[in-house]
């Protein structure tokens, strides 16, 4: 009796060994969850790679950003539209030209589209633009007061009168003058050939972290006539939350793939402007400050600008004298005649 009681706590001890060899296996062999994983996988929030664009706030990689702001003098007169690469500059600014007409100055970092243009001449107070943003100025000629200043001012410019046809070429779809092209492979080559610093220095608009609406006046509808013929419309789009643009009563659309133009932010500056000569060049004060008018969301509010030298920030207030925050996007900057004729719905 004695032998079997013995021999039966041993099978109860090898047995209950085994068992806990195979607790401790199990428990070994298990994957470890970490809390923080699993709160990461039930979060939804989209990550953001990379750091924000000084120049939008919209993120991107370091390859991106680590380089010179591009600024490129579009031409605006009927014959040139529809225009390519506008919709991957990340700000425009519109001008009253010779009357009339308008031109685009489109500030490229993140983006670097295939086909840009029709590039056209420059004007001085394009060359203040290009200089506010350290920015590697590109047009075909210009004014003399706008040649002389690109020379004093040591800007950093590629010109299409003096650069060979690898570096511009013609659109036979349209006509001359209105069809010089590049594309921003070839203008980033050049900038390099020619020398010039690879990356900028200047002073960055501020930027919402977050999608943020204004307490403000209804923006949903703005229409900007610069003169008789030629008009600027911007209508809010609820769903897609940016504004969707019109130029002279038409939509605006990208020739290179035939999207609209959109935009998140607008901002209306009021300066004022002097008719130079009777080819009607103008004299257009940036520097100083004035009026103006923010949209976003759908939501508009007044503001006032200040730029106090040539190379300088332009600076946009609220009414309490704090610099707007814009939200993450595309920004166009129309900028317009005093007393111009403005409607806002």
């Amino acid at each position: 009796m004695k032998k079997i009681m013995t021999m039966l706590l041993i099978i109860i001890f090898i047995l209950t060994g085994c068992k806990k060899e195979l607790d401790e296996s199990t428990i070994i062999d298990k994957p470890i969850v970490d809390i923080d994983d699993i709160m990461e996988e039930d979060d939804d929030t989209p990550k953001k790679i990379g750091r924000p664009s000084p120049l939008s706030g919209i993120y991107a990689s370091e390859d991106r950003l680590n380089r010179r702001v591009v600024g490129i003098m579009f031409d605006n007169h009927p014959g040139a539209r529809w225009q390519a690469g506008l919709k991957d500059a990340e700000i425009v600014y519109e001008f009253p030209v010779e009357a009339p007409y308008t031109r685009y100055f489109g500030l490229y970092l993140i983006n670097s589209p295939e086909s840009i243009g029709p590039i056209r001449s420059a004007r001085p107070y394009f060359v203040t633009k290009a200089l506010e943003f350290d920015a590697v100025y590109v047009h075909v000629g210009g004014s003399e007061q706008a040649k002389s200043d690109i020379k004093s001012l040591k800007i950093a410019d590629i010109d299409g009168l003096t650069s060979s046809n690898k570096v511009f070429w013609r659109n036979k779809n349209k006509k001359a003058p209105n069809n010089l092209y590049s594309s921003m492979e070839v203008l980033r080559k050049t900038q390099e050939e020619k020398g010039y610093n690879l990356n900028g220095n200047f002073e960055s608009f501020k930027f919402n972290e977050e999608d943020k609406d204004m307490v403000g006046y209804s923006g949903k509808s703005i229409l900007i006539n610069y003169m008789r013929n030629n008009s600027t419309k911007y209508t809010y789009d609820e769903e897609s939350k940016v504004y969707l643009r019109q130029k002279d009563g038409k939509d605006h659309i990208d020739e290179s793939d035939g999207s609209r133009i959109t935009v998140k932010n607008v901002i209306v500056q009021e300066v004022n402007t002097k008719v130079l000569d009777n080819e009607g060049r103008l004299e257009v004060e940036l520097i100083g400050e004035g009026i103006g008018k923010y949209f976003t969301n759908g939501y508009g509010i007044d503001i006032k600008w200040e730029k106090k030298d040539r190379g300088g920030k332009t600076y946009y207030y609220d009414e309490n004298g704090k610099e707007i925050a814009l939200n993450s996007g595309v920004t166009w900057i129309q900028v317009i005649k005093k007393n111009s004729d403005i409607v806002i719905e």
